[in-house]
């Protein structure tokens, strides 16, 4: 019978990006940094926001699954965002998405919940900078004031015609993540490198 284990490596949607990233960064002397930061977990949940099942979900996560709109909770280990009032992307630490599911499974016991490994779905780009909103900007229609979209707020939403869920990071100045689809990565890379000229 024939050996069908992975042998090479995984190659993340941008592993040939990396380099213009980097020399953008560089170039811009501080004004934006971007880079990629392949292989995050990412789980789709959907259960009762009101029922049982969340509750102990959030116990078992050590962390409340967040119930305002367009909102991010995060902890050391993993990040929750809201997309609907009945579902969530739960990100975490590269490999640990099947152990996120069991606890999830386990957690919600004979409750009903959906939850979908949609790791292989997106990569993620992080934006950061004192001119990482200024960058977003000329391509995203939301407002990006800190009083609008600051830590703690996320989105589904477009950027450069590419649809893609923003998130502002949990801590002033430390930028965006961008998730977007694999097969529109390497578009959206290209649009923002055009974008940054005037920074690079």
């Amino acid at each position: 019978m024939a050996d069908t284990a992975l042998t090479a490596p995984p190659r993340s949607p941008l592993s040939h990006a990396g380099a213009r990233l980097a020399a953008a960064t560089r170039t811009s002397g501080g004004a934006i940094r971007l880079a990629e930061l392949p292989f995050l977990a990412q789980l789709d949940v959907r259960l009762d926001a009101k029922g049982p099942a969340a509750d102990a979900v959030g116990l078992a996560l050590g962390l409340q699954l967040p119930l305002a709109p367009n909102s991010v909770v995060h902890t050391g280990r993993s990040t929750a965002l809201w997309l609907g009032p009945d579902e969530w992307l739960l990100l975490g630490r590269p490999g640990t998405q099947r152990d996120l599911e069991n606890g999830i499974r386990t957690a919600a016991g004979d409750e009903p919940v959906s939850v979908t490994d949609v790791s292989a779905q997106r990569t993620t780009l992080l934006v950061s900078g004192p001119r990482a909103r200024d960058l977003l900007s000329h391509g995203c229609s939301l407002d990006l004031h800190p009083r609008a979209f600051g830590p703690g707020n996320c989105a589904q939403t477009t950027l450069g015609r590419t649809q893609i869920v923003l998130v502002a990071r949990d801590r002033p100045r430390a930028g965006f993540w961008l998730l977007v689809r694999s097969s529109f990565a390497g578009y959206l890379v290209d649009w923002l490198l055009d974008a940054a000229t005037e920074y690079i």
